[in-house]
């Protein structure tokens, strides 16, 4: 399926408020690097795609992984957005992308995004950064410690809405 995803207002800013059973944080979405990821996002939260998911991938100093319907790491919206990563990407704490597979381009994204956890995630740039954890960096860090050595989490963490702010 190709690109689909909601064009954005240039004029306001986004944010994706994540209630979930830890508290909640606020990503403010960065439209101008990754205007297809971040259009996407709006659009499935709008739609409550996100709501009563999991973080189904937690690495405790590295990551915290959510956004697949089933849970499993291989569930998506069906379709992927493509946006150009800048080569100067970076992914420190707080950061927030698109994850992927290794075998999908550069810039690919579908529902799945993980927030950085460690103070660098050294990662090359490949993943489409949609923005920063700009409230509840705490929440984030808490989650971020309910992972072992497998990534996974050991407990449930759910996102039981995501809802969409803007201004």
């Amino acid at each position: 399926m190709k690109d689909e995803h909601l064009k954005l207002d240039p004029a306001k800013t986004y944010r994706l408020v994540f209630h979930t059973n830890c508290g909640d944080f606020t990503v403010t979405l960065d439209q101008k690097t990754s205007p297809n990821a971040t259009g996407s996002l709006v659009s499935l939260a709008q739609r409550g795609f996100f709501d009563d998911t999991y973080f189904h991938r937690i690495v405790p100093g590295f990551v915290i992984q959510g956004g697949d319907p089933t849970g499993t790491g291989t569930g998506g919206p069906g379709y992927s957005t493509h946006d150009k990563v800048p080569q100067n990407a970076s992914y420190v704490h707080g950061v927030v992308a698109m994850a992927k597979s290794g075998a999908e381009p550069p810039g690919t994204a579908g529902s799945q995004f993980f927030v950085v956890t460690g103070a660098d995630a050294s990662l090359p740039p490949d993943y489409a950064v949609v923005g920063k954890v700009t409230s509840g960096v705490d929440v984030v860090d808490l989650i971020g410690g309910f992972g072992d050595s497998t990534e996974q989490p050991t407990r449930s963490i759910v996102i039981s809405k995501a809802k969409v702010e803007t201004s």
